[in-house]
């Protein structure tokens, strides 16, 4: 009786959900695209993560392929370049966040904050502008402003005494140019979200607090911050979700022989080894590793962000 009655019920629950779906089928329809479009360039592409755990051969093709087991995870945590890796990449990771996730922030706090609505738009759009640039044109701006013969930095720091820097070549400046170029690239068109978030808190409570004689700094500490926390724990736990993607492109133009002991990543190592190295088992290996590591920290910290504010993304 107890098993008719769940049949029963699920039948019924099937038709409900049949009944939506042809209710609101144009909704279903107008989704369609993004749907077909993630099923085909996003997880068709997952049938090749099984490259990882074979022997891959191009000739055989990946089924023809022979099983390898961990024998790729094995020779990456053993090889004398994984801690090299791995440090590196964490530390420019957390690096950019500490650096580049707080700025916004207080770059939209004052823009929010401004009277004067032309200097507004005028200071957005100065901001807004380097998010354009490509990054083989950051890069070489930073290849022209940071050289230690004519670079306008080191023109200033002559003014103060101070011995040419070769900014570019010494792995102790690496990770500082790379973050905060970044930062200054991104921190305008970051601070978008942020906005849109200030702007849809109710102006009545800025008028209640002036009233109460709350100055300009309380109501933003009480008001403009409260309002905007769900949002900053939400890209807080993406931007930690991929705290060891740093990305690949800006990081291989920078790179050179000099600083590669603090340039050198996963993202790198993934190109050497897979696409000059011709290895793609074992550059498969490490990307999965590196997209498991990433996806456990995002499922830490968005349980910490549940349980300790309940804002979380799922």
């Amino acid at each position: 009786m107890a098993l008719a009655r769940q049949a029963g019920s699920g039948g019924k629950t099937r038709g409900r959900r049949w009944k939506g779906i042809k209710r609101n089928w144009e909704l279903y329809l107008l989704i369609s695209p993004v749907i077909i479009y993630f099923l085909l360039f996003e997880y068709g592409p997952m049938y090749g993560v099984q490259i990882a755990f074979k022997q891959f051969f191009v000739t055989k093709g990946i089924w023809g392929s022979p099983w390898a087991g961990f024998d790729h995870f094995e020779r990456f945590f053993e090889s004398f370049y994984f801690w090299r890796l791995i440090g590196n990449t964490l530390l420019i990771g957390l690096y950019q966040i500490a650096a580049g996730f707080p700025i916004p922030i207080l770059l939209a706090l004052m823009l929010h904050e401004a009277g004067h609505k032309r200097f507004k738009q005028w200071v957005q759009t100065i901001l807004y502008a380097p998010h354009f640039l490509s990054t083989v044109v950051l890069v070489g701006l930073l290849f022209i402003f940071l050289s230690p013969q004519y670079g306008l930095v080191n023109h200033v720091l002559a003014l103060f005494s101070v011995q040419p820097i070769a900014f570019l070549t010494q792995p102790e400046w690496f990770k500082s140019v790379y973050v905060l170029s970044g930062v200054w690239q991104q921190m305008g068109w970051n601070s978008i979200i942020y906005l849109a978030a200030l702007s849809a808190i109710d102006p009545h409570l800025h008028e209640a607090a002036q009233v109460d004689g709350a100055s300009r700094l309380k109501r933003i500490w009480h008001i403009n911050l409260p309002g905007l926390r769900p949002t900053i724990i939400i890209l807080l736990i993406l931007n930690m979700g991929a705290v060891l993607g740093v990305g690949f492109e800006k990081i291989y133009l920078m790179q050179n022989s000099l600083n590669m002991q603090a340039s050198d990543v996963i993202a790198t190592h993934v190109y050497r080894s897979g696409i000059l190295g011709a290895e793609y088992d074992f550059a498969a290996a490490i990307g999965l590793f590196n997209a498991a590591v990433n996806f456990v920290v995002l499922v830490i910290v968005n349980t910490i962000a549940r349980k300790a504010s309940e804002t979380s993304l799922w």
